[in-house]
């Protein structure tokens, strides 16, 4: 899936990732929700490093594109069919880069915006492959509005992140609280896989996740970047 964002200087770039990386327990507060989040192993334990997991290029969609909650899920009959919202900061790559050490990393990113880790709560729980099909069904990326640059963003690890479901604030944060900052992400997943241009590095999400229902409207609000809003609808 491609996804045209504007860059802050009202040029724009087409998001075609060869990959989305994603971090997982990178917020101590969101750790200490695991347990009612119930998902296979998320733990109360405080990481030694980076968790990460893929999400599919398919996931991506952009500002006011629509969410759907894949009927198929209802299949199952589970109890409690739940779909999460998750806001998070994302990192886009500019250039091919591999073993990246940490005090280089920021040159190497193209920019950052906001993304909506969509995680079906069931799949991620139950899957014996763990969280991928959870986490990379269609439309389960929204990202955007807008691509800022490092030279523009501020501090990008002391910027506010919200997730507003409805107009309710239902996550409020700031990106200070990662457990891994954001040099040390980049450089630890550039030590894993070689990144391409355009490549997506997404870096946890503060607590309050919560889930979604057909006919809502969820939005990502990020410091010095903007709203991502996205309506949510159910597939029949």
């Amino acid at each position: 899936m491609k996804v045209t964002l504007p860059l802050a200087n009202g040029d724009h770039y087409q998001l075609s990732p060869s990959k989305i990386v994603a971090l997982g327990l990178n917020y101590l507060e969101h750790i200490k929700e695991s347990q009612s989040v119930d998902v296979r192993n998320f733990t109360e334990e405080v990481p030694t490093e980076p968790v990460l997991f893929p999400k599919t290029p398919n996931v991506l969609i952009g500002p006011g594109e629509t969410i759907i909650l894949p009927s198929f899920v209802r299949d199952y009959g589970f109890t409690d069919c739940r779909t999460d919202h998750e806001a998070e900061l994302a990192i886009i790559i500019k250039d091919r880069v591999k073993n990246l050490p940490p005090e280089q990393a920021l040159q190497h990113v193209l920019g950052f915006t906001c993304f909506n880790d969509i995680s079906q709560r069931n799949l991620q729980k139950g899957d014996k492959a763990g969280w991928f099909r959870g986490k990379s069904l269609d439309t389960f990326g929204p990202i955007g509005p807008v691509i800022v640059p490092p030279e523009a963003i501020g501090d990008p690890q002391n910027l506010a992140i919200r997730c507003r479901l409805n107009g309710k604030t239902v996550q409020d944060s700031n990106t200070r609280h990662m457990i891994f900052p954001i040099p040390e992400i980049i450089s630890f997943v550039s030590k894993n896989f070689t990144l391409e241009p355009g490549d997506i590095i997404i870096t946890g999400t503060p607590s309050g996740v919560g889930p979604l229902k057909d006919g809502d409207t969820v939005e990502v609000e990020i410091e010095n970047i903007g709203t991502l809003s996205n309506p949510v609808k159910e597939e029949r």
